[in-house]
């Protein structure tokens, strides 16, 4: 059975919903819900989970939130919210411009003293960039905030928000333009209120000519060069690429590593465009959902 399902936190645009199962429990979980063009979405959620934080919503919109509980892939049981998405603030959504920033930077860093103890933001430092996502990292040297806020223009000049949890020390951003200059400005929030903000600069990488081989040379290289391996001691190798579940807009993939080990995997696709997608994923991982 699925508990109560609530809205805790809301941004222009994005949603964060909470849940709980007060009996036995799911498999995993499927969100639904229409975007503003009354496209359908479905978000997949491992059945470990009790929140979700849903992004890319337009402001100022009623949206309606189905969750599902699914024991293998039949849903058994389901629950339903609404939510709201806050208008744009004229101060906060629109990314200020470089002057008044450091000006607000200047001016509000010290009124934060009114805490016992000020919460400082550390170098906003780029640790990996791919044709489409830019990883960014982040220290919090003094103090803590209650959450973070990233905000940039995405390649069409759209101002974007990624809300991300205080614990947080990086984010991956994903969904970028190939070969396109960005500029990332991460705040530090106590409530709703910035305290303090850094700021970076990251190039995607051009995409890459000849990502995905044929079919044809794909099993070719896996036959030849799989075997000759120069690394005595432990070879790593990969199990079968299987797919776990699949949606109108996502699938599900999940793998083993059967012997040795790697320090991360890259998984490659063309979109429905044809377009060459690239999506890193850390070496510990043996799942993932390409939406």
């Amino acid at each position: 059975v699925l508990g109560n399902f609530s809205v805790t936190k809301i941004t222009p645009s994005s949603v964060q919903l909470e849940w709980s199962i007060p009996e036995d429990s799911f498999d995993s979980f499927m969100l639904q819900y229409r975007d503003a063009q009354d496209k359908p979405q479905a978000q997949p959620i491992d059945g470990g989970s009790r929140s979700v934080t849903v992004l890319g919503l337009s402001p100022s919109h009623r949206y309606r939130f189905h969750l599902y509980g699914l024991r293998g892939r039949k849903k058994i049981y389901h629950v339903s919210t609404e939510a709201v998405t806050y208008a744009a603030e004229p101060d906060e959504r629109p990314l200020p411009s470089e002057k008044p920033q450091y000006e607000k930077h200047q001016t509000e860093s010290p009124a934060s003293e009114a805490s016992l103890l000020q919460a400082v933001l550390g170098e906003l430092r780029v640790s990996s960039v791919t044709p489409d996502t830019v990883q960014l990292q982040w220290s919090v040297p003094e103090g803590s905030f209650d959450s973070f806020m990233l905000q940039y223009r995405d390649a069409q000049g759209q101002p974007q928000a990624l809300p991300i949890d205080g614990g947080s020390r990086s984010v991956m951003v994903p969904g970028l333009s190939p070969s396109h200059r960005y500029r990332f400005h991460l705040y530090g929030l106590r409530g709703r209120k910035k305290s303090d903000h850094v700021s970076t600069e990251a190039v995607t990488e051009e995409p890459e000519e000849l990502l995905l081989p044929s079919e044809e040379q794909k099993h070719e290289k896996l036959q030849t060069e799989a075997p000759p391996s120069d690394d005595p001691p432990v070879q790593a190798v990969l199990g079968e690429l299987k797919v776990s579940s699949v949606t109108p807009d996502t699938v599900q993939l999940q793998w083993s590593v059967p012997e040795g080990s790697f320090d991360s995997f890259m998984l490659q696709y063309r979109d429905a465009q044809g377009q060459p997608q690239a999506l890193p994923i850390d070496g510990g991982s043996r799942s993932v959902t390409v939406p």
